[in-house]
């Protein structure tokens, strides 16, 4: 096996990227981490940065298995916490991409806990990110077309359309307030 010695070997990985639709289903990230004593805060949970760090990883893990070269968080949209997460939860992160343009993709992340050693399962927050595909000069870069196979992955697309349009919409409101207000 070869391996990686320079900067210039890793970008020579991303130099011909497949760019054929992919099924949303080969993007599916799983991490599971046993939270300890270093994940809590002051008051005894586990510290919301340290799952949003873990929603960030799964979701940069689901966008490079899709696009096959390196990615960037651009945003996230929504972190919901449903419910608290303490020391000696199992936290499992599930990640896979929703939808992709022409350079960024949309991933939706899913956190559940197991409390052991009761076994109850709880899911306790969501996220929607966004990454963009990069080339080896760090610009943004093409990136391969989701295909939805089951219902399920249709409506999730559908939904991640959405989601976009609505970004899309307030990035232009924004940029509009700005220059209104100069």
């Amino acid at each position: 096996m070869d391996f990686i010695r320079s900067r210039e070997d890793r970008d020579d990985l991303y130099s011909n990227v497949d760019l054929t639709p992919r099924p949303t289903s080969e993007s599916e990230t799983l991490l599971s981490v046993a939270m300890e004593i270093e994940h809590a805060n002051n008051s005894g949970y586990v510290h919301g940065g340290t799952i949003m760090r873990l929603v960030d990883t799964a979701a940069g893990i689901a966008a490079i298995k899709h696009a096959r070269r390196r990615v960037v968080t651009a945003t996230m949209d929504e972190m919901s916490f449903l419910a608290p997460v303490y020391i000696g939860d199992l936290l499992t992160v599930r990640a896979r991409v929703n939808d992709a343009h022409h350079t960024s993709m949309e991933i939706s992340v899913r956190v559940d806990v197991e409390r052991i050693p009761s076994g109850e399962k709880l899911h306790v927050a969501s996220a929607h990110l966004v990454y963009v595909g990069l080339d080896r000069d760090g610009r943004p870069a093409e990136v391969a077309k989701v295909i939805a196979v089951t219902e399920e992955e249709r409506h999730r697309q559908a939904e991640a359309r959405v989601r976009r349009e609505q970004r899309l919409l307030r990035k232009r409101a924004l940029a509009e307030a700005l220059r209104g207000g100069q």
